[in-house]
């Protein structure tokens, strides 16, 4: 059985400690965290043990790691879980640098050790299922795909100061998704942003609404539509039109009842947030890097993919800044 540090015991932390709980595939041995106090709350919560990072990456007892720790502590625990040859599950983004990333690359590599990103939206069932129906063809050739995400409220400015902006932070899981969809790499980005919800975010020097076009080689496209802001809750939607028909993903709610009345149809709200919306796919890609680990499937995504969707929102804020659109 697969034995698990996890390095953050935040918000994303705790959701994987209990995934892996609730799975019963694999054990988790320990947790650390900055912050004493919530590794032990997430140890007595798991049946786990509270250990420093050092002392986590550096057990005989522990074969893989999951880093959920902030962004800009990636690159050195990347580093020293390569070099301690454990297996390595990262949270999204895996550095804000694309050049860092490469780095990290590297020393993956010459390790030889499995590395997953966790790009937990390829793992949701819908938008895995119309992966599945694409490649078998359902609607022919993929011409246009077109993604919408809107979050039902914005972050704090403080996280917006430290987060990479927009297209770093939120619409890096959108960029991974039209790779994953779209079948080939997007050559050209075309993107425009707005502070629409809060002037503070413009003032911090991000923007709140933004859109995306990517183009590919054959000219596919895909189109992104991002805020920060959506008052009827969390707004996750896909439809990726063929040349035989098109595929389309709706919001979950929470629930299916429908009211019709003389004033109309109603129906029940979208979940609130992306905890709740992705519960599903953080179980996915939880047993899928399990399996990965253990030589029963490929890695997927892999740090090539964050590599690369990292490098499309790159494009993204340069084109966004500019004016123009950025040629990958």
């Amino acid at each position: 059985m697969l034995r698990i540090g996890i390095l953050g015991c935040g918000r994303i932390g705790q959701v994987h400690a209990h995934t892996i709980k609730r799975l019963g595939t694999a054990q988790l041995v320990a947790v650390s965290d900055a912050f004493p106090e919530a590794s032990k709350a997430l140890a007595e919560a798991t049946g786990a043990e509270a250990r420093s990072t050092d002392a986590i990456l550096q057990a005989d007892d522990i074969d893989a790691v999951i880093i959920g720790t902030p962004t800009d502590t990636h690159y050195d625990l990347i580093h020293a879980a390569a070099a301690a040859g454990k297996a390595i599950f990262c949270e999204k983004p895996v550095d804000m640098s694309a050049d860092r990333i490469r780095e990290c690359g590297k020393a993956v590599a010459e390790a030889g050790v499995p590395f997953m990103t966790a790009f937990n939206r390829r793992f949701d069932p819908s938008f895995a299922n119309i992966q599945a129906r694409i490649a078998t063809g359902d609607i022919g050739d993929v011409e246009i795909v077109t993604i919408l995400s809107r979050d039902p409220l914005p972050p704090p400015i403080s996280y917006i100061e430290s987060s990479g902006g927009i297209f770093r932070d939120m619409m890096i899981h959108d960029f991974d998704m039209a790779r994953f969809l779209l079948g080939e790499e997007p050559v050209q980005v075309f993107a425009v942003g707005s502070a629409l919800v809060d002037p503070a975010i413009g003032e911090a020097g991000d923007v709140d609404t933004a859109a995306v076009t990517l183009t590919t080689v054959s000219g596919k496209i895909c189109q992104i539509s991002n805020s920060r802001r959506a008052t009827y809750g969390y707004d996750q939607r896909i439809e990726v039109h063929g040349s035989k028909g098109m595929l389309r993903a709706e919001n979950k709610l929470e629930n299916t009842v429908e009211l019709a009345t003389a004033e109309g149809f109603q129906r029940a709200p979208t979940l609130n947030f992306f905890l709740e919306r992705y519960e599903d796919a953080y179980i996915a890609e939880i047993s899928h890097f399990i399996d990965a680990v253990e030589g029963k499937t490929l890695v997927s995504p892999t740090l090539d993919d964050g590599l690369r969707a990292q490098v499309i929102a790159d494009a993204a804020a340069l084109s966004c800044a500019e004016g123009r659109p950025v040629l990958l």
